[in-house]
């Protein structure tokens, strides 16, 4: 969600390329795409259609820009946000690229503008704001989600396949809605 009330979502056919997570299916649209929802009218528009898998979506801490995790292709994509709602052409931030199965899932930033992407098989990945990679967190499991938490923000929480693990940091994360936006109050 931007704090301009838009809904912002992936649409990846994870739920029906196999009986794992969902039940085998075609798809009904034929590809995996990212949406918003205009928060006056309810009307969704197509965004981005140029993934293999759209998965995490983040705004950057001043909400110019979004950032989405291709899955299937292990990349972060990166794209400026117009004032219409509408996205520039986009290009790949970060590639996964340590491990041959290394992908992306959600993705979070800290207070210094850096990224944080749940790698899946390869931990979790730190991010300078130009794109270089600065750092890993090395987790026993899969990692599929994190998130900022705790009284300062500084704690992240990491989920796996098994475990939630909780890691405080010498950083303070930002809130994944926008600016000052708390949605639990």
């Amino acid at each position: 969600m931007k704090s301009d009330g838009s809904i912002w979502f992936s649409d990846p056919d994870f739920g029906i390329t196999s009986d794992y997570e969902g039940y085998r299916a075609e798809s009904e649209i034929g590809s995996n795409n990212v949406y918003r929802i205009d928060p006056a009218t309810g009307e969704v528009r197509l965004v981005a259609d140029c993934f293999g898998a759209p998965n995490g979506l983040v705004f950057s801490p001043d909400e110019r820009q979004l950032f989405v995790s291709d899955t299937r292709a292990g990349h972060i994509w990166v794209f400026d946000v117009r004032e219409d709602g509408t996205l520039s052409d986009g290009e790949v931030f970060a590639n996964a690229g340590a491990r041959d199965d290394a992908r992306f899932d959600n993705l979070r930033f800290d207070d210094g503008g850096r990224l944080w992407a749940a790698a899946m098989n390869d931990g979790v990945h730190c991010y300078d704001p130009d794109g270089t990679l600065i750092g890993r967190l090395n987790v026993p499991e899969v990692v599929s989600n994190i998130s900022w938490g705790g009284a300062k923000r500084n704690r992240l929480f990491i989920t796996a396949e098994t475990s939630l693990y909780s890691v405080v940091m010498g950083v303070t994360g930002t809130h994944p809605t926008g600016p000052g936006r708390q949605p639990w109050r």
